[in-house]
């Protein structure tokens, strides 16, 4: 499976880069990613503002929407990672890709129903499914592994965070406020064609690994052996969990925040914008942290942490400043991400299978946790009320947490201290 013999390769593609290429590289991909989750996040903080009454939208199609760009992410994510790693072609694929997301935002804009806004979402995962296998398998070869926890941390969490989680809310709901909310989408659209032109003139196509040796030809690597080696399935597992958490917190908290909590919509919006301002600091900390003290605790304790979330939207009435405080501490868990969906899998496999694994990880997440975890709560919703998904929050955290105890570490700044060689050496 994972050999010594990919090593070379890929060290020499980082070393071929210079730290400034490096930085250029993980910071374009960042924004990219950003601009992906600025167009994925729309929908949920533009449902108080006119989508949910103006379309009639129950609970369960809230979470079926959430739920249906989940599923063709994943689909794109898998099979985008397999075709990057077969066409050794990863810059174009990923242009392709902003570009097209890009225009599926113009079409969410134009629904008059569900069916209609169902179908664009579908695209629109359709687009941006392939984005993060192929950002994340061009820093695994182009940047210096002492640092890949951290680059790999600020390409996924760093812009996504910034532009998805910070500022959609805060823009979009200002900008639907003066507007409407299908100009909000309209404005949603512009950013990812910038993006794709700075990436094409910007990032040259990584090199294409060396031609295998028969030995290395020979060395095939299918889902169900991925899944037989324990740190795979345990962050395909949590993984699962984390993505439903994620995908959920955003599909219903910003309505629970306006109906439930009777906050306006502009306090709503920078509630909700502060879940983007602490993801994208842990984005940074959590990543680097785990370089230092291994991936292994933060994977177990960030969790637990994230209780706080919830429990702080049911029982806290206090001013919102301190709801914003419970919400940033719990929010801690966003930094483990990209441990979970890219770091510890392209340590645990060879170069050459990182694209592949990596969808393979991502998309498992997005259709299991993405894809069902949303319909599921805003089912629950319909039927017990809707802080019911608070619940739900609560009991994928903790069981996620439970689970990432049976992995095993992989940093390898720790395992070097332990005098350990590399999981997949």
């Amino acid at each position: 499976m994972a050999t010594t013999t990919d090593t070379a390769p890929r060290q020499a593609n980082w070393q071929k880069n210079s730290p400034g290429y490096q930085f250029l590289l993980v910071f374009l991909l960042s924004i990219n990613f950003g601009i992906v989750f600025f167009d994925r996040q729309a929908l949920n903080v533009l449902m108080p503002m006119g989508v949910e009454e103006e379309l009639g939208l129950s609970g369960t199609q809230i979470g079926l929407l959430a739920g249906g760009l989940s599923f063709s992410w994943a689909i794109a994510a898998f099979f985008v990672g397999k075709l990057s790693d077969s066409l050794g072609k990863r810059k174009i694929l990923l242009i392709i890709a902003t570009i097209a997301f890009s225009l599926c935002s113009f079409l969410s804009g134009l629904a008059t129903s569900f069916l209609f806004l169902f179908a664009a979402r579908l695209l629109m995962g359709a687009a941006e499914g392939g984005v993060m296998p192929i950002s994340h398998a061009m820093v695994a070869s182009e940047v210096n592994p002492a640092r890949r926890g951290l680059a790999q941390g600020v390409a996924q969490n760093l812009g996504s965070n910034l532009l998805g989680s910070f500022a959609a809310p805060v823009v979009l709901v200002a900008f639907a406020t003066m507007f409407s909310w299908r100009e909000a989408f309209y404005l949603a659209a512009l950013p990812g064609l910038v993006s794709a032109a700075l990436i094409w003139f910007m990032l040259r196509e990584p090199e294409p690994a060396p031609t295998p040796t028969a030995a290395e030809a020979a060395d095939k690597l299918s889902i169900m052996d991925a899944l037989k080696v324990r740190n795979m399935w345990i962050c395909v597992v949590v993984g699962v969990l984390m993505v439903a958490h994620f995908v959920i917190t955003w599909a219903f908290m910003p309505l629970y925040l306006v109906q439930g909590k009777g906050m306006d919509p502009t306090t709503m919006s920078w509630v909700m914008g502060s879940l983007g301002i602490a993801a994208a600091i842990y984005s940074i900390v959590i990543s680097g942290l785990s370089d230092i003290i291994g991936r292994k605790p933060v994977m177990v304790v960030l969790p637990f942490l994230s209780i706080a979330g919830p429990l702080g939207a049911l029982y806290f009435d206090g001013p919102v400043l301190i709801l914003v405080a419970i919400f940033f501490v719990g929010w801690a868990v966003n930094g483990i991400f990209p441990i979970f969906m890219a770091t510890i899998p392209s340590e645990t496999f060879s170069a050459r299978h990182h694209a592949t694994v990596l969808g393979l990880a991502m998309g498992s997440c997005e259709v299991l946790g993405g894809v069902f975890g949303p319909p599921v709560a805003g089912m629950l919703n319909d039927t017990f009320g809707l802080p019911t998904f608070l619940w739900v929050l609560m009991g994928l955290a903790l069981v996620s947490g439970f689970v990432a105890m049976g992995l095993k570490e992989t940093a390898p700044a720790v395992l070097a201290k332990r005098g350990l060689p590399s999981v997949a050496s």
